[in-house]
């Protein structure tokens, strides 16, 4: 289906009028493993806010609040029993029950993907959801 081509700006219409080609001065580049859109003037456009959920946090999560209902329902009664159950390290028992302490706002943002951590269990350093909110 060879037509005449007539420009209209940045598009350019076939002679058949049922064929419109548009030409947009765009490249894609990857950045941080992402694929981004560099303009002709050649800024960053995002398409979508990024959202990275985070498996590793968000296993560590479940595990801990798993964990802290186990342990309030009465099927363990310390963390060293919970520790030799799972066969892990209690220290490590208790970093990760400490993410129970989470403010109700962080532990959304982790679920939406809005949060994310290199040291998952950094986030229980704190010791009040007030110290925990932006």
């Amino acid at each position: 289906m060879e037509g005449s081509f007539r420009n209209i700006g940045a598009a350019a219409v076939r002679g058949d009028e049922r064929t419109v080609t548009v030409h947009v001065p765009l490249s894609f580049r990857r950045k941080g493993g992402r694929k981004v859109v560099i303009s002709p003037t050649g800024e960053e456009q995002r398409l979508t806010p990024v959202r990275y959920i985070d498996d590793a946090l968000l296993r560590s999560l479940v595990q801990a609040f798993e964990w802290k209902r186990m342990l309030d329902e009465g099927e363990y009664v310390s963390f060293s029993e919970l520790a030799g159950a799972t066969k892990l390290n209690h220290s490590f028992v208790s970093r990760v029950l400490r993410l129970t302490l989470l403010a109700p706002d962080v532990v959304e943002a982790i679920l939406d993907g809005e949060l994310w951590c290199s040291d998952r269990h950094s986030f229980a350093a704190y010791l009040s959801w007030a110290e925990q909110l932006p």
